[in-house]
């Protein structure tokens, strides 16, 4: 234990906090998006809500824009991410376990302390703003504990909090860069072992998960060309995906758009384009008329697959287990030549001979940690061994399902070694298939490494760190 914790008062905040700008006095009357924060903050933890799914459904509801809404959308993805680093530093201002705390309380001091670490609000503003809004959730009683703890807090910047906290970087490089980049420390290893590094890059890529990412939008083949959706809506062409659109951080609701309301376009990453590209472009032999995507939900890539089907006179079947999600894989692909079967893609029961067959399975979705802030503190270790089976459960009904010269294209969005190559190196034996080099259906995007599967990574290419493996099954 460091001389600082053990040094610590048994009541945190005695000392005075350091100097910071001055700021009001009390906060304004309604404070709607510190408020839209914590409930979001509240509703991730009591029932594992999505906040990204969660805060702009709120924002709506309240009629929250401007300044408030940004200032809402930062506060809450800001402490989603940061919450295990936010943790450490509210623990070592404490005279009890973080585990005694009332979990309430305890969102209120997570969201107090990314304010005074994390932006340029002022230490009164942050303070009394988060003592208010807990008063108001908790009682009366936790306001005299809230407001020590937070000043406690205020008295170092993250910077020296970090040093602090974090282990020696000569003995634990992942374990510190895990502290400095607010990752649990499996989730650093997993990435260290996929990148074969613990120093720069490890750091690089930790470091895109906390940066605020573009939106991707795809142009509709067919439809739209990428180059007019970017004129429409005011982004970029992609730099690698022939359909995508980038557009900035920050740019608003794409859901507003005209071409997405008109379904023109949709919102999907540039890296789950290009790996249904990859999945339409492999070569195969004879045949190419009938293709399937064997865990379809929510859409996006059978959405692409359909479009790009109706191009070339192929037909996809698109197969989805959760009836919920069935319905939005029908919505997604209205209008293209795509039938969904509401079924289970191990036990599909469908006539197979398919020429492709695109398996983008269920992950542990660590490729995706800057869409979805809360998501790399609910993950656990253990949850990747049920995944690779079904995952791999997965790959052996598709072997089943396309025909002799036929091409899989297995797809998740991870690094972990287990659930990529790992899941993919026992199909192959098990089918005696056909490692195609994929990175050959990637053109023009770089540092794809050696071997012939394809793994990008959102520090590298800007998008998802995606993981796209093509094999073909043996005549």
């Amino acid at each position: 234990m460091s001389a600082d914790r053990e040094r610590r008062p048994s009541r945190p905040g005695r000392g005075r906090p350091a100097p910071r700008k001055d700021g009001p006095r009390r906060p304004p009357p309604e404070d709607p998006a510190r408020r839209t924060a914590l409930d979001v903050l509240h509703a991730v933890r009591e029932r594992d809500a999505y906040a990204n799914l969660v805060l702009p459904e709120m924002l709506r509801e309240r009629r929250i824009t401007g300044r408030d809404a940004a200032l809402a959308t930062e506060l809450t993805y800001g402490s989603c991410r940061a919450q295990g680093l936010l943790d450490e530093i509210i623990t070592a201002c404490l005279d009890r376990p973080l585990s005694k705390v009332d979990p309430v309380v305890l969102d209120g001091l997570r969201l107090g302390a990314y304010q005074l670490l994390r932006t340029r609000i002022p230490q009164h503003a942050a303070v009394t703003s988060t003592v208010d809004l807990v008063r108001e959730d908790a009682g009366s009683h936790v306001a005299g504990f809230v407001n020590a703890v937070l000043r406690t807090v205020s008295e170092k910047d993250e910077a020296a909090w970090v040093d602090q906290l974090a282990p020696d970087p000569d003995k634990d490089p992942i374990g510190n860069l895990a502290i400095r980049t607010s990752h649990p420390r499996w989730v650093a290893r997993s990435f260290a072992e996929a990148l074969g590094d613990k120093g720069t890059e490890l750091a690089a890529a930790l470091a895109a998960d906390d940066a605020r990412p573009e939106v991707h939008l795809v142009a509709k083949p067919g439809e739209i060309s990428a180059d007019e959706l970017a004129a429409i809506t005011g982004g970029d062409p992609a730099p690698y995906s022939p359909y995508g659109v980038h557009l900035p951080a920050g740019s608003g609701d794409p859901g507003d758009s005209e071409p997405i309301r008109e379904r023109l376009a949709a919102v999907q990453d540039e890296g789950s384009q290009l790996c249904a590209i990859a999945a339409v472009a492999a070569p195969v032999e004879g045949t190419d008329e009938r293709w399937l995507d064997l865990c379809a939900g929510p859409g996006g890539k059978a959405a692409l697959l359909g479009a790009l089907a109706a191009t070339s006179g192929a037909r996809v079947d698109a197969v989805e287990k959760a009836p919920h999600r069935a319905r939005l894989v029908e919505k997604a692909t209205a209008g293209l030549p795509v039938t969904v079967h509401v079924v289970d893609g191990r036990e599909s029961e469908l006539p197979g001979g398919y020429d492709r067959v695109l398996v983008d399975a269920p992950c542990s979705g660590l490729g995706s940690l800057r869409r979805r802030p809360e998501a790399r503190w609910r993950r656990q270790p253990s949850d990747v061994a049920d995944l690779t089976k079904l995952q791999g459960q997965l790959l052996t009904a598709a072997f089943e399902l396309v025909r002799p010269g036929g091409v899989v294209t297995y797809v998740v969005c991870s690094p972990h070694l287990a659930e990529t190559e790992g899941v993919v190196g026992e199909a192959v034996r098990r089918a005696k298939a056909e490692v195609l080099d994929a990175r050959e259906l990637f053109p023009g995007v770089p540092d794809l490494g050696d071997g012939r599967f394809v793994q990008l990574w959102p520090h590298r290419h800007g998008t998802d760190a995606m993981f796209c493996a093509v094999l073909r099954k043996p005549e």
